[in-house]
């Protein structure tokens, strides 16, 4: 149910945050959705006040004091619609929009990331064919790297904050990106078309979807070619590499299932029935738990990553993009 444009202000119940939460952005309902882990409970609902036009991805500072949501537009890729343009900025101890941090123009704002490394934070402009770099302390855009294709519309980044990798859904390419020079290395067809993209935790490897054929398509980061491309049930989409970087888990939504892939021989080892077309997979810090967002239902399936075995929450309707709040 949509929420009256009017009603589109902060929505919140009296509990306070705990220290840990788990952040979902509820597309086409406007709103993020706060959720304590220890209860698997939904402890606030914070409303966007965008209008027409929602957030699909979201992200938490390292303090778990702030979270950055794109506002993406009012569609899906490569739709027609209206083009979101702006990322709000969210105080979660306060459940409060602190800032809009608005772009020139629309441009599709969607996946963000963190980099440890530099501290800033990079964002997917898809209408530009750009990554932009978003800068906290200034709550500003300060660059921009363009991505040489269009239809960049997820990312992601190694962890020694040299390269940025984005998946572009139309051309079905990864594009690789140099971090610190700010500037495109190469363009990569992997397929008809791609969904998604991750990367392993020692940096090895970059995974991505092909929206084709049922298969993951593993790129050897060091050779910049195929490694691999992993037989999967059906058409995968979001995957994450489980802390101790032996598990990659990938939401494959036509089966309603996630697949568990053995990084070591890279082969998917089992899959995990989970609510009806999962998109979006988060793995918790301590590795204890995934979390799997299913937009059709509102839910998120909780995989118990030491039996497999799993419980379903209400997390909003729409429920999309997933983020951890400490």
């Amino acid at each position: 149910m949509r929420f009256p444009i009017a009603a589109l202000a902060l929505i919140c119940l009296p509990a306070s945050l705990s220290a840990q939460s788990l952040l979902v952005a509820n597309q086409k309902v406007a709103t993020v959705t706060v959720l304590d882990p220890a209860t698997n409970q939904i402890s606030a609902t914070i409303a966007e006040k965008t209008g027409e036009v929602w957030g699909h991805e979201i992200v938490a500072s390292p303090d778990g004091k702030t979270a950055y949501l794109p506002i993406y537009g009012s569609t899906g890729v490569g739709v027609p619609g209206i083009d979101g343009q702006e990322i709000l900025v969210l105080d979660l101890p306060s459940r409060a929009i602190r800032k809009h941090i608005r772009l020139d123009h629309g441009v599709r704002p969607h996946s963000i990331q963190y980099d440890a490394n530099s501290g800033l934070y990079y964002v997917t402009t898809e209408v530009d064919q750009t990554v932009s770099i978003l800068d906290p302390k200034a709550d500003s855009i300060v660059g921009s790297i363009p991505t040489g294709a269009p239809q960049s519309h997820m990312l992601a980044l190694s962890h020694d904050g040299r390269f940025g990798y984005t998946a572009n859904v139309g051309p079905g390419s990864v594009s690789i990106l140099d971090l610190k020079a700010r500037k495109l290395v190469t363009v990569l067809p992997l397929a008809p078309m791609l969904q998604r993209i991750s990367i392993s935790n020692d940096d090895k490897f970059v995974f991505t979807s092909n929206y084709q054929q049922p298969e993951l398509i593993v790129l050897d980061t060091a050779t910049r070619q195929v490694a691999r491309r992993i037989p999967l049930p059906t058409l995968g989409y979001g995957s994450s590499p489980t802390p101790d970087g032996k598990l990659l888990l990938i939401a494959i939504p036509r089966a309603n299932q996630v697949a568990v892939i053995d990084i070591a021989s890279l082969t998917v080892v089992r899959t995990i029935p989970v609510a009806n077309a999962p998109q979006e997979v988060l793995i918790r810090p301590d590795g204890k738990s995934a979390y799997v967002s299913s937009p059709q239902t509102g839910k998120v399936t909780v995989i118990d990553t030491a039996t497999w075995q799993t419980t379903s929450i209400a997390s909003g309707a729409y429920s999309d993009g997933l983020a951890w709040a400490k």
